[in-house]
């Protein structure tokens, strides 16, 4: 593999998608990444083939491709003696240890921060956890859902003032992909540092840290005021001191987003474009106070004029303006995207002589795409990795004949 992480080997030994998407970020920039999964069950999502009202049938899986794509598979059984033996001769060569297994459980299977530092003493030890490595939940699991959407209020954060319930995360491991982008940052920094200075740091970052930095504007405005951040009501809601700033439903029943912070500056030109040229005339719009002073009076005919064409009439009119808008997507829309295909958002993958489409992890080096590589079949570096480790095909027989590798 080529990339800025050329050259640097991962040892992952996690499940689910948190942790195992910042091994898949690495990987995507060139990391040679080592998934221990147990001979038995396997990573717990490639089972998975249920998300939401979507079915997956077939030999896709888009959960185990989006976390684990570009590493290698081994099975092996790390409780074991000899497995641990063989985690161990792993970890020798490794720069990175990844893992998201519970402090108990990292003490059980001797993979804590201690026993990698006894082989290899310049690791770099990487953590993702649910709430951070201090503090009385520090033993505590969760998912994204708990840790970042609940507990760090992004749920309330989303959920329009007057909805009766709480509003869900966008998608399936939706904080767990954002985290996964902030733990392989992290990483980066930990071996940027190590290759400085000769220190291996120890590295933590859990789902509801990420969650809060998510939400700092608004929590930092809870910090100075003491207040609760306060969202807007559902429906096509704008902004009541600007009207350049949400949400316009089209009459074909979509939505416009609009987000022109400097109001004025764009108020003009935008009510040309979208036929009310009269409002820019208008002695109530004159100015930016007088803007922000009458704007529910601007809102209301601006919701009946874009109300009255299509979302795709509003492409049209606005393309090539200035000022900060788009239109309000679905997933379908966002694949067929152009904007993201150009920019390798999402590229495309070869596997077994077939090519299919698959989210990048979203960092262009050199305005070139990412070259993605397929998840690995379930344990298909076993044998490679024994090698590579000093094993012989002698080890391999015994440690196939015990179960410790499948």
């Amino acid at each position: 593999m080529s990339g800025p992480m050329s050259g640097v080997r991962v040892l992952e030994v996690a499940q689910w998608t948190f942790v195992p998407a910042a091994g898949a970020v690495l990987a995507d920039w060139g990391a040679d990444v080592i998934k221990i999964e147990h001979p038995q069950t396997g990573d717990s999502q490639r089972g998975l083939r249920q998300l939401g009202h979507i079915e997956i049938a077939g030999d896709r899986n888009p959960v185990m491709e989006h976390a684990n794509r570009g590493k290698r598979s081994v099975a092996l059984d790390i409780s074991t003696p000899s497995g641990h033996d063989l985690l161990m001769d792993i970890a020798k060569s490794s720069d990175v240890f990844l893992t998201n297994f519970l402090p108990d459980a990292r003490r059980k299977l001797r993979i804590d921060v201690d026993d990698l530092r006894a082989v290899n003493p310049n690791i770099v030890y990487a953590r993702g956890s649910a709430y951070g490595p201090l503090g009385p939940d520090a033993a505590s699991g969760g998912y994204d859902m708990t840790g970042f959407w609940s507990r760090a209020a992004g749920a309330l954060g989303s959920t329009p003032c007057d909805l009766d319930g709480v509003v869900p995360q966008p998608g399936p491991a939706y904080g767990d992909s954002i985290g996964g982008m902030t733990i392989a940052g992290g990483i980066a920094a930990a071996l940027y540092e190590r290759e400085r200075t000769g220190h291996a740091r120890v590295v933590d970052i859990s789902l509801l840290g990420v969650g809060v930095w998510a939400s700092g504007v608004a929590i930092n405005a809870a910090l100075v005021s003491g207040e609760p951040w306060q969202t807007n009501p559902a429906g096509a809601n704008v902004t009541p001191n600007n009207p350049l700033v949400g949400f316009y439903r089209t009459s074909d029943g979509r939505f416009l987003g609009l987000s022109m912070l400097q109001g004025f500056r764009y108020f003009g030109e935008f009510c040309h474009r979208v036929g009310a040229a009269e409002l820019a005339a208008d002695e109530r719009f004159a100015s930016h106070a007088a803007l922000a002073a009458n704007a529910p009076q601007a809102i209301e005919v601006l919701r009946k004029v874009i109300g009255a064409q299509p979302l795709d009439h509003w492409r049209r009119a606005l393309d090539g303006f200035g000022g900060q808008w788009a239109p309000v997507q679905n997933t379908v829309e966002v694949a067929a995207d152009p904007q993201v295909r150009i920019n390798g958002n999402i590229v495309a993958v070869e596997h077994h002589g077939e090519t299919f489409d698959l989210v990048a992890s979203p960092v262009l080096y050199d305005e070139t795409p990412l070259a993605l590589h397929p998840m690995p079949e379930f344990a298909a570096h076993t044998e490679e990795l024994i090698l590579e480790a000093g094993g012989d095909w002698d080890r391999i027989m015994a440690l196939k004949e015990s179960g410790v590798i499948a």
